[in-house]
């Protein structure tokens, strides 16, 4: 579907729009019919749910719905359906969100495996759900996000993963050289709705939109055909869910900055830097008896610790252990991305040297966006190698036994001598692929050439 049609048959979608327009800032707008506000009294509300189906919000929301694609929820309908559904049954649905009737459908479960092993379950909303999420997140993050704390960093406007972990080592550097490590035990299964529906109340006015915050965590989950009502938690997933989950965890960030801690938070990965063991064993039994009795979440006892920054992993990240310390790759970062790479340049996948080099430099590309902002440039170095190797292993697989690898060494210039020697070598074929005659035959700039990245070169600045 072309953009222009996209856009005109939006337009025909939320034409329907006139009725219940949101107040502006100078309190001038049209007032929202008396059956679309129920029982609220006007002194009371701030109209939000207006605002959230005003067009210039609904477009955006839609736009952003579009890029992010996803997969369809139990209805089955997709994101290149949704403007069609729209223009038909768009002012039936907003009536039902300005009157309070509005019914959200059950989520989709989808388990997907966690890094560290195990698997995790999200889940994934009708794309109409999704469409109208992010239209309640475009209303409400733009007043809720100024007054969460500068130490959360995790699904914040502005903020990213790289400013916390340079956060964590601007703290280490300053001499707080043990870190308490909070992992909070299944954080978006458990989070508990009264105590959460109870924190939006106290951000917002207009109870239809926080009816419906309850209703969409309540929407139940459906899995193998049958649907499971939800008691607790916020389903990942979601536009949502991670403004909620920041919502829930700003108590947590207020408690810490009110004892006067140095931390970092990530979403539902927290970090305490102290000066001492002793001190570190002291903030994780307080800090623990207030996420399980004022937040109604565990801690992970099992992942949680105190311990030295070097030996723990903060957002796939450590640090060495110096007076400057630098930022290093987890190895648990690192064993996954050799895990992925010997996948890809596996000698059994039976795809050709260009082929596999595509496949690698996608990856690469993405790993080096994130990974690239460590200070270990020695390590990228043997990591390059170490690609590098793997691929003349593949290569090396590739020309037949005997006769046609001699062939394709002096072809690529190898010394006829060197080039037998090599051909008729008994040696396996990872000691063969450091050897002279195919680091020649098969030098870096081949590899370059077919548009293989280098880790060490792409190091941020």
């Amino acid at each position: 579907m072309s953009g222009e049609r996209q856009k005109n048959q939006l337009e025909l979608a939320f034409l329907e729009e006139s009725r219940g327009e949101a107040p502006t800032a100078s309190g001038q707008g049209t007032e929202p019919h008396a059956e679309d506000r129920k029982t609220e009294d006007p002194a009371d509300t701030e109209y939000l749910m207006e605002e959230v189906c005003r067009r210039e919000n609904l477009e955006k929301a839609l736009k952003r719905i579009q890029s992010n694609k996803g997969g369809p929820g139990i209805d089955d309908m997709t994101v290149e359906e949704l403007p069609d559904y729209l223009k038909e049954h768009w002012p039936d649905i907003r009536e039902q969100l300005l009157g309070d009737t509005y019914q959200p459908q059950p989520v989709k479960r989808v388990e997907i495996p966690k890094p560290g092993g195990g698997m995790r379950k999200l889940g994934i909303p009708t794309v109409l759900d999704r469409f109208i999420q992010q239209a309640i997140l475009q209303v409400l993050q733009p007043r809720w996000d100024p007054t969460f704390s500068d130490h959360s960093y995790g699904f914040r406007p502005g903020r990213r993963a790289h400013q916390a972990v340079a956060r964590a080592q601007q703290y280490i550097a300053e001499g707080y050289r043990w870190v308490v490590d909070i992992d909070l035990e299944k954080f978006f299964d458990k989070v508990n709705h009264d105590w959460l529906v109870g924190r939006v109340a106290r951000r917002m006015e207009d109870k239809r939109l926080i009816r419906l915050v309850r209703r969409y965590l309540r929407a139940g989950v459906m899995e193998d055909g049958l649907v499971s009502p939800t008691d607790e938690g916020t389903p990942q997933g979601g536009p949502l869910s991670p403004l909620l989950s920041n919502l829930v965890l700003d108590e947590l960030d207020k408690e810490l900055e009110k004892r006067g801690h140095r931390f970092v938070r990530y979403a539902d990965d927290c970090n305490i830097y102290v000066l001492s063991e002793r001190a570190g064993h002291r903030v994780m039994e307080s800090i623990t008896k207030f996420i399980t009795k004022k937040l109604k979440l565990r801690v992970n006892a099992s992942k949680s610790a105190v311990g030295r920054p070097w030996g723990r992993k903060f957002l796939g990240f450590s640090f060495t252990n110096g007076k400057e310390p630098k930022r290093r790759i987890a190895p648990e970062a690192k064993a996954k991305f050799k895990k992925r790479v010997k996948e890809l340049t596996s000698r059994s996948r039976g795809v050709s040297t260009e082929k596999m080099v595509a496949d690698l430099a996608r990856y690469l590309n993405g790993w080096i966006g994130y990974f690239g902002y460590c200070q270990t440039p020695y390590v990228l170095r043997d990591m390059d190698s170490w690609i590098r190797r793997r691929l003349r292993c593949a290569v090396w697989k590739q020309w037949k036994r005997g006769r046609t690898r001699f062939d394709e060494l002096v072809k690529r210039g190898v010394n006829r001598d060197l080039a037998a020697q090599t051909a008729g070598s008994c040696h396996s074929m990872w000691h063969l692929c450091r050897s002279p005659a195919l680091s020649f035959a098969l030098p870096n700039d081949f590899f370059r050439s077919l548009g293989l990245p280098s880790l060490k070169d792409s190091l941020f600045e």
